[in-house]
């Protein structure tokens, strides 16, 4: 009867200690508040966990841009030019009161049989919906360089957009070519 008494003793210091390992102070030595330094200027900003970043999303119908020589729409034969997204990515910072997305897409750009080496600009638009409800949406007519008409030019877009920072978990970027006219930020 002892050694069951004795075993059960065991196991619960045994608990008890394990317990306070994983406690507080990971130094391991007792500290008192005068061994405490300073505490950090007002303005320096707390480090946080950074707890949601909104996913990207491509929209049907706007991951690629097809540019036709005048006159020549829906010809294969008169494409000046083609551009696709595809992979995407993005990181996030938050403030007390905002949420700064940077967002990034990979794009190609192959020139047509009517294509010229030269610039180009793609119209790229970036919107933030949280649900039905629009955050943010900006077109930016964002340049390219077409250097050989053999071979296809890769690009990076990257745009840093802020909303405010209490959005839900509906909210997306979206990103896409779009040709309407161009719009200022909201």
């Amino acid at each position: 009867m002892s050694v069951k008494v004795s075993r059960g003793i065991l196991a619960a210091s045994l608990l008890m200690v394990l317990a306070g390992c994983n406690a507080g102070n990971p130094g391991g030595a007792l500290s008192s508040a005068a061994d405490k330094p300073a505490a950090a200027p007002a303005t320096a900003a707390a480090p946080m966990v950074q707890g949601f970043c909104p996913t990207i999303a491509l929209r049907d119908g706007t991951a690629y841009h097809r540019v036709y020589a005048k006159g020549g729409q829906d010809d294969p034969a008169k494409v000046v030019y083609q551009a696709s997204l595809a992979d995407t990515t993005r990181s996030c910072a938050r403030s007390d009161t905002t949420l700064t997305v940077t967002a990034m897409v990979q794009g190609r750009l192959v020139a047509g049989p009517e294509g010229k080496a030269g610039p180009v600009n793609l119209p790229i638009r970036v919107a933030v919906t949280d649900g039905d409800k629009v955050l943010y949406s900006e077109l930016t007519q964002f340049p390219v360089t077409i250097a050989d008409v053999a071979q296809a030019t890769q690009f990076v877009f990257t745009k840093d957009v802020t909303i405010p920072g209490d959005v839900g978990g509906l909210t997306k970027v979206h990103i896409g070519f779009d040709e309407g006219p161009v719009k200022k930020k909201k």
